[in-house]
């Protein structure tokens, strides 16, 4: 079977591990809802600095606050076997310690994906479908890049009832459930705002 078809083949999170490893280095890939995604390579660059300063402003926030949380970005996969899913959130939060040599995690409390054009609907779709089902999770966290949009879904005492839409530089993003709010005049630095 060519790559071509194994991108849509439906497989369990068991073939996939075996199918990883076989990956050319250039290709990411997912297994959303048991089915092989193949993710898009080279983003342009501003999504990559609104990963980065959401990044380093949330482990900075962590470190100063002497926080248990730690912020992951990109290439660190967020597994669970029983939904047959292993996804690379742009950015995910985990508040206690990983194992040695961990290469993912299944309990993430907060996911942030960067939506464009491309990954839009696999990302309020499909990605959701499989994210609101961690019973870790409290809060989703959509990103537009291209304009200062943010959309969060919160769980609140087990059930999604939060959906709040942010707009413009001067709002700001709270995360009660890791104690910290981010102004997206920081999600957007130097790709919308100016340096501050």
């Amino acid at each position: 079977m060519n790559r071509a078809s194994q991108q849509f083949e439906r497989m369990s999170l068991d073939d996939f591990e075996e199918l990883l490893a076989d990956r050319p280095a250039n290709e990411r890939w997912e297994l959303i809802g048991g089915r092989v995604v193949k993710m898009m390579v080279g983003a342009r660059w501003e999504h990559h600095r609104i990963v980065q300063n959401m990044t380093v402003f949330l482990a900075n926030r962590f470190r100063a606050t002497g926080s248990s949380c730690r912020v992951f970005d990109e290439t660190f996969y967020v597994k669970d076997q029983t939904l047959d899913a292993a996804a690379l959130p742009d950015v995910m939060v985990r508040c206690d310690p990983l194992e040695p040599g961990a290469t993912s995690l299944d309990d993430p409390i907060v996911v942030i994906e960067v939506m464009s054009q491309g990954t839009e609907a696999r990302d309020r779709l499909q990605k959701w479908q499989i994210y609101q089902q961690l019973s870790s999770l409290r809060h989703y966290v959509l990103v537009t890049r291209d304009r200062a949009h943010v959309e969060a879904m919160d769980r609140d005492a087990g059930s999604w009832s939060g959906f709040r839409v942010l707009d413009g530089l001067d709002a700001v993003l709270d995360l009660p459930a890791i104690g910290t709010s981010i102004p997206l005049s920081e999600i957007y630095r130097d790709v919308l705002a100016p340096p501050a």
